[in-house]
């Protein structure tokens, strides 16, 4: 089917640009994304200072801060994927304008937090602050002058105190979380690995919606999949139809207890190792499984992070949604507009969460 291949093909590219786009912004906001109900309130407004982008109770942030963070996720693009990336969409929106509003997002959040830690009492300590300096010095006198110039004249006062705001907003994070109850139980992460073939019965509209197959199309997909499981029994390996027909690109996947639709999970906790499921449908497509491992050792410690991560971004969550409720964020929209990626060439920096972590580990 003509819809089939070509869906097929658009939602690999948007599975890819998707993973591409996660990726970067997850750079340096491992602690400070997520597990929140909402986003500091934005503001349209006017009567700012020179370069102030947007001001938070009190606090302003610059262009020159914006750019180090903007710059940088911008570079680690361009070193894995080339400049052609940003040349892509996802829903329709260039991921230039998608980095964009998450930086701001972001910078706004740790803006914020670092007001809820004059609340709570929480500083750095005489050891941060001079790993935040020696953080600071080590990036800044790893640019060039051109670098400088490209990201609106930065000092290395301004990459100090982004290194500062961003440990600080950490430790009130930590300090929120501590109590948070780590005993996790193998039942509750245990993790089944699979290899698995997706044959889709929806598609992805021109507005992003998905869209389900007609009765008569759904009924081809089904026989398709009736003829890859006769291919199995038939001993064909799995790995090879998976690469052939599955309409996911990872073939490998991890089960764990609520992360998925009943139905695929019920079929998958229930094979034995070695054994082949059955054709199972879910909500987006047929499913065949092949059980890889019941209780995949590795995964499931991995389960127990990822479980102990939600729980302590649900806390965090609660608290900082009741500590914003009636906060705003005010922006210079007119400067905002002007905001850009930097110009080809002009600046290559791309280590200013590498060095941060290298020093807040």
């Amino acid at each position: 089917m003509l819809r089939e291949v070509q869906s097929h093909k658009r939602k690999k590219g948007k599975t890819i640009i998707g993973k591409i786009l996660c990726m970067a912004l997850c750079i340096g906001f491992v602690l400070l994304s997520g597990g929140c109900k909402k986003d500091t309130e934005i503001i349209l407004t006017t009567g700012f200072r020179e370069n102030e982008v947007f001001r938070i109770e009190g606090m302003s942030c610059y262009v020159p801060e914006i750019m180090i963070y903007l710059t940088n996720i911008q570079n680690q693009y361009e070193d894995v994927y080339g400049e052609e990336i940003f040349r892509q969409t996802i829903d329709g929106i260039p991921i230039e304008e998608s980095i964009k509003q998450t930086v701001l997002a972001r910078i706004a959040k740790i803006k914020m937090m670092n007001l809820m830690a004059e609340n709570y009492g929480v500083t750095l300590d005489d050891q941060e602050k001079q790993m935040a300096k020696s953080a600071a010095a080590e990036y800044f006198n790893s640019l060039s002058e051109a670098e400088i110039e490209a990201m609106g004249g930065i000092t290395e006062e301004t990459v100090l105190q982004l290194y500062e705001e961003y440990a600080l907003a950490n430790k009130l994070y930590q300090y929120l979380v501590k109590d948070v109850n780590q005993e996790i139980s193998d039942d509750e992460a245990r993790t089944v690995t699979v290899q698995q073939i997706v044959l889709s019965t929806v598609y992805r509209g021109e507005d992003g919606e998905l869209i389900p197959y007609s009765q008569e199309e759904k009924t081809s997909v089904y026989r398709k999949a009736e003829e890859i499981c006769t291919r199995i029994a038939s001993g064909e390996e799995f790995e090879k139809l998976a690469s052939e027909y599955s309409d996911e690109e990872e073939h490998t996947a991890y089960y764990r207890k609520g992360e998925y639709e009943e139905a695929l999970e019920t079929a998958v906790f229930n094979l034995a190792q070695n054994e082949v499921s059955q054709i199972v449908e879910g909500t987006q497509g047929y499913y065949i499984f092949l059980c890889v491992s019941t209780y995949d050792m590795e995964q499931t410690e991995a389960a127990k992070l990822e479980i102990l991560r939600e729980r302590q971004q649900s806390v965090f969550g609660s608290i900082y949604d009741v500590f914003i409720g009636d906060k705003h964020c005010y922006l210079n929209e007119e400067l905002w507009n002007t905001v850009a990626f930097t110009t080809e060439g002009t600046s290559a920096t791309s280590n200013f969460f590498d060095i941060y972590t290298k020093y807040f580990p």
